[in-house]
């Protein structure tokens, strides 16, 4: 039977306020501002790509909840399973970003705690949400707001699972959201509904306890759960604004590792949302095309990889962007300087 979203993602949107160029946020007195959130950045860029999409949050009904509003259409995900919150404590949650420069690194003041996204509740949802949806995609940083968005994720979970739906999980570790141990336990207690799993290399030592060489730690996830595929990144840092980027795939069904050669010295504009415009173009190339691997490999190191040139957190490459930048990728010969 045929579902009318091929990926919806529960997550919270956030306001991104930065002060221009590389002034600091101690001393600016202007903010540049941009909508964002780890799951509505995943949902943008594969609506780019041309797959059909909606964001699960909550907003406050106010002039703010609005201009996120429109920034979610714009993006081409659907708002339809927006809910709003007419509370007079109403707000969207914040954060504040200071661009780096070599040795100075990026800087990240969050202002989330008690937005409207952590009152979200399954009472506000029908049951038919969870019949009409391919894959359902939502990241460690929900899970880690609260105990409210918490229970209402792993709910939301277990009944897109019961409907017979993909689940993809991001876990997108953040310390100053919670410990190492309490990441495992609760992650470890969703993973025997996962299907597809993001965990970089450093997460799956530091968090999960893996140890040995990357392929062993990846196989291990599929052995432990009923997990089919598990998606690696793999990023170097020669500075804040020199970065190499690659990453490896494991796919359970044929026990094999897929990677390419790394995308190098990437002239970065603004690195946030990277790591999710790679779950986009993974989750595109495993919806469209769910027996090539290579292809979610190719896409996803370079959806991540021009999202670092682009100002804001959401992506912004279409289909044939993408195309192109993975086509020049390949190339072993001269390409052309422009696109003209």
């Amino acid at each position: 039977m045929s579902k009318e979203f091929d990926l919806v993602a529960l997550g919270e949107l956030l306001l991104r306020l930065s002060p221009p160029g590389q002034e600091r946020l101690a001393n600016g007195g202007s903010f540049d501002k941009h909508v964002g959130g780890a799951e509505l950045n995943v949902l943008t860029g594969a609506a780019l790509c041309g797959l059909r999409t909606g964001i699960i949050s909550k907003l406050p009904d106010n002039d703010i909840g609005m201009f996120v509003k429109n920034r979610v259409r714009f993006s081409g995900v659907s708002d339809d399973f927006l809910v709003y919150d007419r509370e007079n404590d109403a707000r969207v949650g914040l954060y504040y970003y200071e661009n780096g420069a070599y040795p100075k690194k990026p800087r990240v003041v969050y202002d989330r705690r008690y937005s409207s996204f952590n009152k979200i509740a399954l009472s506000e949802y029908h049951e038919s949400l969870y019949k009409n949806v391919r894959c359902f995609h939502t990241s460690g940083i929900t899970l880690a707001l609260g105990q409210q968005t918490r229970e209402t994720a792993i709910e939301m979970i277990k009944r897109f699972k019961e409907n017979g739906t993909l689940i993809s999980f991001d876990v997108n570790f953040r310390a100053n959201l919670w410990t190492g141990d309490e990441a495992r336990r609760t992650i470890e207690s969703i993973l025997p509904y996962v299907d597809i799993f993001f965990c970089s290399e450093s997460t799956a030592k530091l968090t999960f306890k893996k140890t040995g060489k990357l392929e062993k730690m990846m196989r291990s996830f599929t052995e432990d759960y009923p997990i089919k595929v598990v998606a690696a990144t793999q990023r170097v840092v020669h500075s804040p604004k020199v970065h190499d980027f690659g990453s490896v795939i494991y796919n359970a069904k044929d026990d094999r590792i897929y990677f390419e050669e790394p995308y190098r010295n990437i002239e970065v504009i603004d690195r946030i949302g990277s790591g999710d415009a790679y779950c986009s173009g993974v989750l595109y190339g495993l919806l469209s095309d769910p027996e090539n691997i290579q292809r979610a490999v190719e896409y996803g190191n370079a959806a991540s990889s021009v999202k670092n040139t682009v100002p804001g957190d959401l992506p912004t490459s279409d289909l044939a962007e993408l195309d192109g930048i993975i086509a020049d990728h390949k190339a072993n010969g001269e390409t052309f300087e422009m696109s003209r």
